[in-house]
């Protein structure tokens, strides 16, 4: 996909929603082991690819997803993590989004520049379960980012936030089933009302897809097919548009982006059934709906 930047690959297990990752899921399945970490070659500058023009391969406005396939201050990726910083503020045009289940390492890894914060850096923690929103989330609030959100993925067990969200700083809340061998069920009570939460303080929810195992009015379904997961999570109708993240973009100069000159998605014929309509960066133009 354009919108994943992965610098590096593998990661270690930590928590309850490690457990059946769906990294180690693919990599088994193509003979190799989640567990070995390595600095990715081809992928490592990304962000900074440009075609044959000298045109970015990525545009301004853009927003990137950052170490799907790793976390972003595992451990084992200390010696790589500063040229990554480089890069992210190299394009500081460029929206990235950064996921963890690690915010206790995030303040020792920070830049020296960091100062509060760069605006085009969107710093997410994991909460698949109320033990570990209650573990994550404080230390989130706590660290100097301007923009935040959770993602409740795999959602394993109810949790409520609302206690988190009153001072502003959550901007965005994902959550969305298992996948793949062993997926613990999703229940769509759980969905519901960390929607409402979300709503109460105006912040967006999307439900990116229901995972292999869903409870829905108290029948279980079996949905294995991702795709399927993902319109059957958009046919619920919880997402919810909440107030927008306005992110203050500079070019090279550190001169502001003007509106009419950022990436404006666009959607091919599929997205309009995609849970994740409301949060992706748009159709990559791969042929594949063709």
């Amino acid at each position: 996909m354009h919108d994943i930047w992965n610098p590096w690959h593998g990661c270690v297990k930590c928590s309850e929603g490690c457990q059946h990752c769906y990294m180690y899921f693919l990599d088994r399945v193509h003979g190799r082991n989640g567990a070995d970490i390595y600095r990715t070659r081809a992928g490592f500058n990304y962000p900074l690819q440009t075609y044959k023009n000298g045109e970015y391969k990525i545009k301004s406005g853009e927003l990137i997803r950052v170490c799907m396939t790793s976390d972003f201050f595992l451990e084992e990726a200390d010696e790589w993590r500063d040229k990554a910083w480089d890069i992210m503020k190299e394009r500081s045009d460029v929206k990235f989004f950064l996921l963890t289940k690690r915010p206790q390492r995030v303040k020792q890894c920070l830049p020296y520049d960091w100062g509060d914060g760069w605006e085009n850096v969107f710093f997410n923690v994991t909460c698949e379960n109320q033990k570990r929103a209650d573990e994550r989330i404080p230390i989130l609030l706590d660290l100097p980012f301007k923009h935040k959100g959770i993602m409740c993925a795999p959602f394993i067990g109810e949790v409520s936030i609302e206690k988190y969200l009153s001072d502003g700083q959550i901007e965005q809340v994902i959550c969305g089933g298992e996948n793949y061998d062993g997926a613990r069920p999703c229940n769509f009570e759980w969905v519901k009302k960390l929607r409402q939460e979300c709503e109460q303080y105006n912040i967006t929810f999307c439900f990116i897809e229901t995972g292999t195992n869903f409870i829905k009015d108290g029948k279980k379904y079996h949905i294995p097919k991702k795709l399927v997961q993902s319109e059957m999570a958009l046919k619920s109708g919880v997402n919810f548009v909440g107030k927008p993240i306005e992110f203050k973009l500079t070019d090279s100069f550190g001169l502001d982006i003007p509106q009419n000159e950022l990436y404006v998605p666009h959607y091919g014929k599929n997205c309009d059934k995609c849970g994740s309509k409301l949060i992706c960066n748009g159709c990559s133009d791969c042929g594949r709906c063709k």
